[in-house]
């Protein structure tokens, strides 16, 4: 994440804009940009988005971003379901790793009605395994981040914390 707030800063100083000067184009706070680029987290696609039309970066370009984008919030997603060891964290990996979709959307793609879906995300009910399996699937999770959602699943239903990794 610190090499991707690292790149969208250089096309800022590149553009040779302050974050004042960014926050006018982009139509965002220049707080929540400076965040953009702290590196603590990463930044939803519509503030990279906003910042990188904002610094003049052409759509073709953009879609270069978006890849790259989508490739870290995905790596987020299996960092989140190899620590789930509640409903709550295994809900906030899956949000992760649908992305950006609206729960309509969702319900389209997946067949799983978004009341389901939303109760997933929250953690206020537990999926059914082959249910999620299909879910994440329908997403085009990776055969790695199916087995995460598995096991951390199995932690989530049987109460079990993820042992940690040996040194």
């Amino acid at each position: 994440m610190k090499e991707f707030a690292d790149a969208l800063d250089r096309v800022r100083r590149h553009a040779g804009l302050s974050y004042r000067e960014l926050a006018a184009r982009a139509h965002y706070s220049h707080p929540h940009l400076i965040r953009a680029t702290s590196g603590k987290h990463l930044p939803t696609w519509d503030v990279t988005a906003a910042f990188l039309t904002g610094c003049g970066v052409p759509p073709e370009l953009q879609k270069v971003w978006r890849r790259r984008w989508d490739n870290i919030n995905r790596g987020n997603a299996l960092e989140l379901l190899q620590r789930a060891d509640s409903r709550e964290d295994l809900g906030k990996a899956l949000a992760t790793l649908a992305g950006r979709r609206s729960l309509r959307d969702l319900e389209q793609l997946t067949g799983v009605p978004r009341t389901s879906i939303q109760a997933w995300f929250s953690g206020t009910r537990r999926a059914h395994r082959d249910r999620l399996d299909t879910f994440v699937r329908t997403l085009n999770a990776t055969p790695e981040e199916r087995r995460a959602v598995a096991e951390a699943l199995d932690r989530v239903s049987s109460g079990r914390s993820r042992v940690a990794p040996a040194a």
